[in-house]
């Protein structure tokens, strides 16, 4: 018999025994613990939405202070030559 014979049955004879007694609450915590489980999910995206957004405003406000794209102007004057 293969190796996978064996599993199978071992899978029946687990199957044909008596199934075990469940907790009569045990539907109820699992639906609270996953209830808990998306309301932190939510909690968590929200709060990374909300991060990325005042990361967003806050370089578009210095990007629009500062202006990086424009060349900064001279600091000294070029020398007069020819006069």
């Amino acid at each position: 018999m293969s190796g996978t014979g064996r599993k199978e049955d071992e899978v029946r004879r687990m199957l044909e025994t008596s199934h075990p007694q469940v907790p009569a609450a045990l539907a109820a915590r699992a639906a609270e613990r996953g209830a808990r489980l998306l309301r932190r999910r939510r909690a968590v995206r929200r709060l990374w939405l909300v991060t990325v957004t005042a990361v967003v405003v806050a370089f578009t406000v210095w990007a629009v202070v500062a202006q990086p794209w424009q060349t900064p102007p001279a600091e000294t004057t070029p020398p007069l030559e020819g006069w």
